[in-house]
């Protein structure tokens, strides 16, 4: 029988299924009139429990159940902190009443259980999960700055231990497949069909007539691993922040992790219900944080939009890349090569020699050793993989190609002659894509016969690791390659950043507003391990002098040169930032021969070729001392203006257009702190609001110089 969301069926063995399927939504989630019939299902059970076996809980959609409604939780402020307290007590009062019904409940879990999905599952005795493709199970909110409000922090401590429920699960927000959440602990049975599942339960349930109660409902009951009243525990508890502390980068603006082993520690010590109470506090504290909703709206909704191609020009149809050329076998290519054929996709990848192409194949491979001895994937899938890689030096060899990426070094006239070597070759209307980072696409099309199919396609390295791919139109790129692009990305899994040409595109112009920025700071006498600790600070995965030696300086110098000789051409003041940081990189290249990590010294020294300390001669020629008298805060919001701002110029040229674009492709591709939402939910979500943040760019605009100074487009 069904009513409402959640159906009722009882059969002749007392066995109640009740399969959640609200007919409102395509998904089932937490809303109010969820967690209405959900209590009024735990009463039937109470008022009829002496006619029941046991309870299986199930779904009527392909997701198992998707948790709470984030549209609602980002929209929650601190004056909603009481009710939101007090609702999640009461979703938590029913799961608690369901595990103690005193007869056996088994979630089926018939595919995606994360969060709150989970949460519901961890509260019945078993949990049986089919193990099918694209079934994601885990407790993710870390991922979008909360925790686990629905009892998934207690319980996991109580199920794992503190230190594995932490690692493993709520500061990974790890989306596990149905295997490895069975080797973690979180599902204790798994079927190979959907069909499977709900048989499955009712036998456990037959099998184990006793087993409605939780282990931690036992009297006796010790939490694995022990808690801070162990003394062996207890002797570990202080390296428990010191970890975190170095895991976060000492950044203090990232409260979620904090506030879950908090709630992990602290819910030890204490009982069950004490616990979820402790837990209900540090929830409502991070919900109504602007941390939050900056996360939720960035790594949800944008993400969201990102992934569905909401960029993609709706009036071409999709059509399948069957065969994909990669010119170079470099890092790059060898990545893009390897991302390509694990999406399924035939490539033929091209060197000059065939020595150097089977080379880049051997990048693959030892990936894929790597993943078989992680047990991550098989031996018939690796060598599949394997198989679609075809190393070649011969131009002939790329007959058929539909889709080409050219991966070779940053050189206009290279560029332009390998896709003259190729464009008579591949498919007539092949799309011919240009890995570059910031040569102008507009130009590389015009060596082209056929410019209407050249586009700019921009990994990240590592490829097999970086989501984002930034997507170039050209001033003549059709609709019909941008949306194949699109297309193509998506089919590796990745998110297409669409922008449109000029120099740096979006991601390596504000990037390079970051490194400019920090060599700007050292060029006015700020000590360089200040503007490290500054950018660690912020939120940045990285520091930017460290990164600079990465790149190398050589690449750094022809970027401002470049950048130079535009602006010079076009009649534009250059931002003082290019300025002094071109002095900076001139004066270690050319007075001191540092010229990054590869040549063995840079920013830093590399002492038997690994990252040492900074090099003393910084403080030294560029007078940085410890007290610059620039204050530390202003330092950070220099780094976060200036990205923030130099993104909204890029807005205004037509660069970027999209705001999920903008954010996704920040803070996955160029490492713009999460905690922001990206460049642009950084301005929206501003405390304060707008008024605060453009009284704040004036005050560093006042102080620093006038690339801080707002565009007069934010102001409207």
């Amino acid at each position: 029988m069904t009513d409402g969301i959640i159906g009722w069926d009882k059969d002749s063995d007392g066995i109640v299924t009740l399969t959640i399927d609200d007919p409102d939504s395509g998904a089932n989630t937490l809303t109010d009139a969820y967690v209405d019939q959900m209590g009024a299902a735990v009463d039937r059970l109470y008022s009829e429990s002496d006619a029941l076996a046991g309870v299986v809980l199930t779904s009527g959609k392909k997701a198992f159940f998707a948790g709470a409604d984030l549209n609602t939780i980002r929209q929650a402020g601190p004056e909603d902190a009481r009710a939101l307290f007090d609702g999640a007590t009461r979703i938590k009062h029913d799961l608690r009443r369901l595990e103690l019904l005193g007869k056996p409940v088994v979630a089926a879990i018939n595919g995606a259980a994360l969060g709150g999905g989970l949460e519901l599952a961890l509260a019945c005795h078993h949990r049986i999960a089919a193990d099918v493709r694209g079934s994601q199970i885990g407790l993710p909110e870390v991922m979008l700055g909360v925790l686990p409000g629905a009892g998934g922090v207690v319980r996991t401590v109580r199920m794992l231990g503190i230190q594995n429920a932490l690692t493993q699960v709520l500061l990974t927000g790890a989306r596990m497949n149905p295997a490895k959440a069975h080797e973690v602990g979180l599902i204790d049975e798994l079927v190979d069909t959907v069909e499977e599942l709900v048989p499955a339960a009712k036998a456990w349930i037959k099998a184990n007539p006793d087993g409605g109660v939780q282990p931690w409902d036992i009297p006796g009951h010790q939490i694995p691993g022990g808690t801070p009243a162990s003394p062996a525990f207890a002797q570990n508890l202080p390296a428990f922040p010191a970890n975190l502390h170095k895991q976060l980068g000492g950044q203090r603006r990232m409260p979620a992790p904090r506030a879950i082993m908090a709630a992990a520690v602290e819910g030890a010590q204490v009982d069950f219900e004490t616990a979820c109470t402790i837990e209900t506090r540090y929830f409502v504290s991070l919900v109504t944080s602007p941390v939050a909703k900056n996360m939720i709206q960035a790594f949800f909704f944008d993400l969201q939009e990102v992934q569905k191609g909401a960029s993609r020009p709706q009036n071409v149809p999709a059509r399948r890349v069957r065969k994909v050329g990669v010119l170079g076998a470099g890092m790059m290519g060898a990545g893009i090569a390897y991302v390509t054929a694990k999406a399924g996709i035939d490539v033929v990848l091209k060197d000059v020699t065939l020595d150097a192409a089977r080379n880049g194949k051997s990048y693959a491979e030892q990936l894929e050793a790597k993943a078989l001895a992680k047990g991550r994937t098989t031996e018939q899938r690796s060598r599949a993989l394997l198989d679609r890689i075809h190393p070649t030096a011969d131009t002939a060899d790329l007959a058929g190609v539909d889709f080409v990426v050219e991966a070779v070094f940053e050189d206009t006239a290279l560029k332009n002659k390998v896709f003259g070597e190729i464009e008579n070759v591949v498919a007539p209307d092949a799309v011919l894509g240009s890995n570059t980072s910031s040569l102008p696409i507009t130009g590389l099309a015009g060596a082209a016969g056929r410019p209407q199919d050249f586009i700019g396609i921009h990994f990240f390295s590592p490829v097999e690791k970086m989501d984002p791919v930034e997507i170039i139109r050209g001033e003549q790129t059709s609709d019909e390659t941008l949306a194949r692009a699109i297309d193509y990305v998506l089919a590796l899994r990745k998110y297409p950043i669409v922008v449109r040409d000029g120099r740096g595109f979006f991601t390596t112009r504000v990037f390079s507003t970051w490194l400019l920025e920090a060599m700007t700071m050292l060029a006015e006498g700020v000590d360089p391990a200040t503007i490290e600790q500054a950018a660690s600070q912020a939120g940045y995965p990285a520091a930017p002098l460290q990164v600079a030696d990465e790149l190398s300086f050589g690449t750094i110098r022809k970027i401002m040169d470049e950048t130079i000789a535009a602006a010079e051409t076009a009649g534009t003041p250059l931002p003082e930032s290019a300025t002094a940081a071109h002095q900076v990189v001139t004066t270690l290249t050319d007075r001191f021969g540092r010229t990054g990590k590869q040549a063995g010294s840079g920013f830093y020294d590399y002492p038997n070729g690994k990252r040492g300390l900074l090099w003393p001669g910084l403080r030294e020629h560029f007078r940085a001392a410890a007290e610059s008298g620039i204050p530390f805060d202003d330092l950070i919001d220099r780094f976060l203006f200036g990205q923030a701002l130099e993104t909204q110029r890029a807005f205004d040229e037509g660069i970027i257009d999209s705001d999920p674009d903008a954010n996704i492709g920040s803070a996955f591709g160029i490492g713009f702190p999460p905690w922001t939402g990206g460049v642009r939910q950084f301005v929206t979500g501003y405390p304060g609001g707008r008024t605060a943040f453009l009284d704040r760019a004036g005050e560093l605009a006042a102080a620093y110089g006038n690339r801080f100074t707002p565009p007069d487009t934010l102001r409207g």
